[in-house]
């Protein structure tokens, strides 16, 4: 019974570890499966590995410009966006194994499925954002709030 247990035990660990090895591990995003990765844990930065000419060209807002041995430090998912889907999944592996543990998207379709995703995020939703905040009773009082006002999207 205790050796069932433990061979237990270790089946998790080796699962947990999966996880988050996975986890750590670039992947390349379709524009559905990066929106939604993006609307639950917004990306703290781009990451814009395109050419010179095609950064003239299209700019990539607050973006940063990558090159060999940039050093960042990511509090949240990062976004990597290329000419080509192959350099983003290389690049994104590159700072997803400098940065164990952080979530590195790579962008398949480039520079304008990025604009479409981050337009998307940021959008206000149809109706508008719900909205709610507190009026206290007294900033030195305990107690219930005299008022509250609460709003939802129209």
């Amino acid at each position: 019974m205790r050796v069932k247990f433990i061979l237990r035990g270790l089946m998790i660990a080796v699962l947990l570890g999966a996880t988050a090895h996975a986890e750590a591990a670039a992947s390349l995003r379709n524009e559905i499966q990066l929106e939604l990765a993006l609307r639950a844990s917004p990306p703290c930065c781009v990451i814009d590995a395109r050419s010179d000419a095609q950064r003239q060209a299209r700019t990539i807002a607050e973006a940063l410009v990558y090159r060999e041995g940039i050093r960042i430090n990511p509090t949240a998912s990062v976004v990597v966006v290329a000419d080509n889907d192959e350099r983003a999944l290389r690049v994104a592996a590159t700072i997803a194994s400098a940065h164990p543990g952080k979530a590195v998207f790579a962008v398949e379709g480039g520079v304008g499925v990025w604009e479409r995703v981050a337009a998307a995020i940021t959008a206000e939703p149809p109706g508008g954002r719900a909205v709610q905040f507190v009026i206290p009773k007294n900033t030195c009082e305990q107690g219930p709030a005299l008022q509250q006002l609460r709003t939802a999207p129209k």
